[in-house]
């Protein structure tokens, strides 16, 4: 069996290697930053000494009664790792599904992210806590029905009266559709514990929750610090600045700077003719 594997050209087991290196980087790419980056390691272990098990029993056609167990062992450990790795699997069949060229855009795109852009910076100077969805293509209805629907245009003044610290809606999520407002009190799904250092509370595993739960922008703005970060593919960037939220909003989003750029311009414009 084993002398089996090299009777093959020498260029169709390079292609199989590297089909295999790729898949296998991929895999550990895909988890990095991730509960399932600790739980790969260990099944690494454990297929390195299940694939030796086997290649011993094949070779010597011993151990009939433990290669039976094997073979059963094989089949539970594939549905424990469906189960294991579910949130892993939802992530890959949100961003599989993502399809680029289905976004809005235009004026109304950039009018939204220079409301969430101000509002964050307002927010951050004030130090109010707050925590903002932005969807991409997959819609937050399951985390909507469960907020208080406001279906308003987005406005930056809107959003700092929704987190001001007397507002009833403050604790919790907003969730930005398009350029409206559709819900405020929505409870996000929260990251494991452990995946983030202590010093970052609720609404920061909150921020990572939903960057791993769905394809959506976070901005979350701490309470204690007024430092703004954004959740985005799984992954939480902390520490950014006012011009860093906005140009990472257009990037996100795939708006384009110098839409913006021309709107600033011509808002300059109209207010020198107005004064």
């Amino acid at each position: 069996m084993l002398s089996s594997l090299f009777q093959d050209a020498f260029w169709e087991i390079l292609i199989e290697l590297a089909v295999i290196w790729i898949g296998v980087y991929l895999v550990f790419r895909f988890l990095q930053g991730t509960r399932g980056a600790g739980v790969i390691r260990g099944l690494g272990v454990l297929g390195v000494v299940l694939m030796v098990l086997w290649l011993v029993m094949v070779n010597t056609e011993s151990f009939g009664r433990l290669q039976l167990i094997l073979n059963y062992f094989v089949g539970l450990l594939a549905v424990l790792l469906i189960v294991i790795f579910q949130p892993e699997l939802r992530q890959a069949a949100i961003r599989i599904g993502q399809t680029k060229f289905i976004r809005w855009g235009g004026v109304e795109q950039v009018k939204t992210i220079d409301a969430i852009s101000d509002a964050a910076d307002f927010l951050s100077r004030n130090q109010f806590g707050a925590i903002i969805a932005i969807e991409r293509n997959v819609q937050l209805g399951g985390l909507v029905e469960g907020g208080q629907q406001i279906d308003a245009t987005i406005s930056s003044r809107l959003l700092e009266s929704i987190f001001w610290p007397s507002s009833p809606l403050h604790d919790l999520g907003v969730v930005v559709r398009g350029n409206r407002i559709v819900a405020a009190g929505v409870q996000f799904p929260l990251a494991e514990e452990g995946s983030l250092a202590a010093k970052f509370g609720s609404r920061h595993r909150a921020a990572l929750g939903m960057a791993r739960e769905s394809d959506c922008v976070v901005i979350v703005v701490s309470e204690e610090t007024g430092m703004v970060s954004i959740g985005v593919d799984g992954r939480l960037e902390t520490g950014l600045k006012a011009d860093e939220v906005r140009d990472a909003l257009r990037v996100h989003l795939s708006a384009n700077p110098e839409s913006s750029a021309a709107e600033d311009d011509r808002d300059e414009q109209v207010t020198e003719e107005h004064t």
